[in-house]
């Protein structure tokens, strides 16, 4: 099984930006989309879908849609460094 979730009422830019993310291969992947963003705004818009993703895949898991190592790699996936 593997976790699919829908983030419901992000704008058009927040979409794009979600969908680069979630095409990424791995979190220094992620983290180098992000540090690639022009402004901080955007990079702080892009971190803050990340925690949505996290999100929303811990509570699938919490309400055995995924299993839990499925939502185990995501996370390792998608997790930003600080």
């Amino acid at each position: 099984m593997s976790v699919e979730f829908t983030l419901e009422g992000l704008t058009p830019r927040q979409m794009i930006l979600a969908d680069i993310i979630w095409a990424c291969e791995d979190k220094p992947e992620v983290d180098r989309f992000i540090k690639a963003l022009p402004t901080q705004a955007l990079r702080d818009e892009a971190r803050s879908l990340v925690e949505l993703m996290k999100m929303a895949a811990i509570e699938q898991c919490y309400d055995g849609i995924a299993e839990p190592m499925d939502v185990k790699a995501l996370l390792a996936k998608i997790s930003i460094r600080k």
